[in-house]
């Protein structure tokens, strides 16, 4: 069982890592990467919902009808998205107020919903919470990684998480590339980092 614990966690970190080898949850991916902090920040509140809502679907999996199970996935996925919000808002508030929109939007995010329906639904708490927790490392790993570059040469500077540290990266006579903090910018990235994905995964 150790095992299969350790395999179902560390394919959320390559084989099935989910913006790049899934592409699922590309919303959040573009849009909140402009920092490092934002980035950070929706990465650790999506794996608290996919670790909570994976591990209590698992235990639920018995009761809950088939012919409503989509409807009883939500409601519990947007309990946890509610705590989610709340301990934001308590302890991370500037944070909060950056990240806006997309926390509540966890709530329809395919990563979170599609884990429950493929496999929280059909395996025990521990797989389910190996699962859960590896898919939101790897998520937020992605996040991370697009972050640090969209920040680092699109304003020249680096976002410390949660303590909105900014930090300059370049000297004064850098011209940080805007065009990447832009939506535009975005794709190219997330494009770039696929094309990376698929080269080193075929070798």
């Amino acid at each position: 069982m150790a095992k299969s614990a350790v395999q179902e966690f560390t394919k959320g970190l390559w084989a099935e890592v989910p913006p790049f080898r899934l592409v699922l949850g590309l919303c959040p991916i573009l849009a909140v990467t402009k920092t490092l902090e934002n980035g950070v920040g929706m990465g650790v509140a999506t794996t608290f919902v996919l670790v909570c809502s994976n591990m209590l679907i698992s235990l639920l999996r018995d009761v809950i009808p088939k012919q409503v199970r989509i409807a009883c996935y939500i409601v519990v996925i947007a309990t946890f998205v509610t705590v989610v919000e709340l301990l934001m808002q308590a302890f991370a508030y500037p944070l909060f107020l950056k990240l806006g929109i997309f926390i509540p939007l966890i709530v329809v995010n395919c990563i979170v919903l599609g884990r429950a329906e493929a496999f929280a639904a059909k395996n025990g708490v521990v797989a389910s919470f190996a699962d859960g927790l590896g898919m939101g490392v790897g998520f937020t790993l992605s996040l991370t990684a697009l972050s640090i570059f969209r920040e680092i040469f699109g304003s020249g500077t680096l976002t410390l998480p949660f303590i909105s540290t900014v930090l300059p990266v370049f000297g004064p006579s850098f011209e940080p590339f805007a065009f990447l903090v832009e939506a535009p910018g975005a794709f190219l990235c997330l494009g770039l980092m696929l094309c990376i994905m698929n080269m080193l995964g075929k070798k």
